[in-house]
């Protein structure tokens, strides 16, 4: 493909169908997902080419190259597709138009045609590319909204393979635009489409996909490989790639996090230091991370435009620069990164979709002092940040062990002294009387110890007399005799004068 005129249409295919095509053939109606036979019968001159990750990103470094010696803080996406902060070129070359001017002059110079776009958020900017397209400040959401719903599922650096399908309902829902899409409610489109839905609905939005962590990465983080010998081949460069993933991946399985941003290093005997950022709208898996360093290895060590390295490398290290909680990968029920993990991951990820986004939902330790308080739901896929701070002291905390079990409907029981009078609490946080029996619907068991009451006296400021939370309560140990094992320890909460079943301890 290196020797072809720039004038010749171009498109890659994948499985007999077109994955990615240039301008010139876009201009002669060639599209994504054409069949090779209908590309070819709407542009016989098209030229055919398999596609080949590798040699996307061996023939990609010398543009990524060169736009990095002009512009600082380059990150890589996939091979074909960078991205960078547009607010410093500007304010360096004077304007978002000249910096583009100058980007598209330096991809030039090593023969490629490029398209760059500018946007407030990354997947308006990458589908503005598409159109060469520059977007003013805070109107994203303007310019996608009259454009076909099917972008949303272009991009595949951005988009899941699964995004097609969603198209594809929007389209026989009568969705045909983004706009259409975006005038949705979020809560409508989480509870009919599912987790990916929600991410093309902020993309149709312009809103931004994936905040910005705020865990800074620690070194302990950072893998290392010395290279005995120094690698010269591609081959070694792969084996040395796949090493470091697996390293990696143990080191943020250990500190429950995932990698979403990677830096690439490479040193070499002449002291030359090469290093690369490349950037993913998921979270790394140790196969996609090993896939993306044989990329840069193979770019480094297979370029012809000068910038090779004069020696072998010696080192090798992989830094994460963004890193999110793991459970956005959502392996932890499971344990570890394999192919039953992927599966029931998927597996879930389509109950979501048929049920909606709130339907699988995963727990974490939050702050507060009953046991429902400790735990905060959030959706499968989404990051895992509690509704408050657990390191936080929490006095007049439930003692532990807490609950195995915790019921959220608290079904009402009764409390009784030996002589079948309610046990109730007294104004001093006591029981009135030495509990004895505890009925709970038809059933019943004589208590064989208990423990408590600890008074729970949250909320006492609130102004509005219909918050439940604010007044006095009371929770409570039995311990039941001849109560099926799951049931024979229970935690009760007193308000309202009543008794309630809040947990169960296993």
């Amino acid at each position: 493909m290196a020797e072809l005129p720039t004038t010749r249409p171009v498109a890659v295919l994948f499985a007999n169908r077109v994955v990615a095509c240039s301008a010139i053939a876009r201009a002669e109606g060639v599209r994504r997902g054409l069949r090779r036979r209908e590309a070819q019968a709407r542009c016989p001159e098209l030229f055919l080419a398999q596609a080949d990750p590798d040699r996307d990103a061996r023939l990609f470094e010398p543009v990524v190259a060169a736009v990095a010696a002009t512009v600082p803080g380059v990150e890589v996406l996939r091979p074909g597709l960078l991205l960078l902060g547009a607010r410093g070129a500007a304010r360096f070359f004077g304007s978002e138009e000249a910096a583009a001017e100058r980007l598209v002059d330096a991809a030039a110079a090593v023969g490629v045609e490029t398209q760059i776009g500018i946007a407030d958020e990354l997947s308006t900017a990458v589908i503005a590319a598409r159109r060469a397209a520059i977007v003013p400040a805070g109107a994203g959401a303007r310019f996608l909204a009259p454009l076909p719903v099917g972008e949303l599922a272009v991009e595949p650096s951005l988009a899941a393979p699964a995004r097609a399908d969603l198209v594809d309902l929007l389209h026989r829902l009568g969705l045909r635009r983004v706009g259409d899409f975006a005038a949705l409610s979020t809560i409508e489109v989480a509870s009919r489409f599912g987790a990916d839905a929600v991410r093309a609905h902020r993309c149709a939005r312009a809103e931004p996909e994936r905040p910005p962590s705020a865990r800074r990465p620690s070194p302990d983080l950072v893998v290392e490989y010395r290279c005995d010998p120094p690698i010269e081949r591609v081959d070694a460069a792969a084996f040395a790639g796949r090493l470091l993933a697996t390293r990696l991946h143990v080191a943020l399985a250990a500190a429950g996090l995932a990698c979403t941003r990677l830096s690439v290093f490479a040193e070499t005997e002449a002291g030359e230091e090469l290093s690369r950022i490349w950037r993913c709208a998921e979270p790394l898996t140790p196969e996609s991370t090993a896939d993306r360093v044989r990329w840069q290895l193979d770019g480094w060590l297979t370029r012809r435009d000068g910038g090779r390295p004069t020696a072998p490398i010696t080192v090798l290290r992989l830094e994460p620069v963004e890193v999110v909680a793991a459970g956005a990968l959502q392996l932890g029920l499971w344990g570890g990164v394999g192919e039953e993990d992927e599966r029931a991951r998927r597996a879930l990820i389509r109950v979501q979709g048929l049920l909606g986004g709130e339907a699988v939902r995963v727990g974490v330790l939050s702050g507060g002092r009953g046991p429902a308080e400790r735990i905060t739901m959030v959706a499968l896929g989404d990051e895992l940040v509690p509704a408050a701070d657990p390191t936080q002291p929490w006095p007049g905390r439930l003692p532990e062990p807490a609950p195995a079990v915790i019921l959220l409907n608290r079904p009402l029981v009764r409390l009784e002294a030996a002589d079948g009078t309610p046990v109730e609490v007294t104004g001093r946080a006591m029981f009135d009387a030495d509990p004895a029996l505890l009925r709970w619907g038809s059933r019943q068991w004589r208590l064989t110890g208990w423990a408590g009451p600890w008074p729970v006296d949250e909320r006492w400021w609130a102004p509005d007399p219909d918050d439940t939370s604010a007044e006095c309560a009371a929770r409570a140990q039995v311990q039941l005799d001849g109560a099926p094992a799951d049931v024979r320890v229970l935690l009760l909460i007193y308000y309202d004068e009543t008794w309630r079943v809040e947990g169960l301890y296993g």
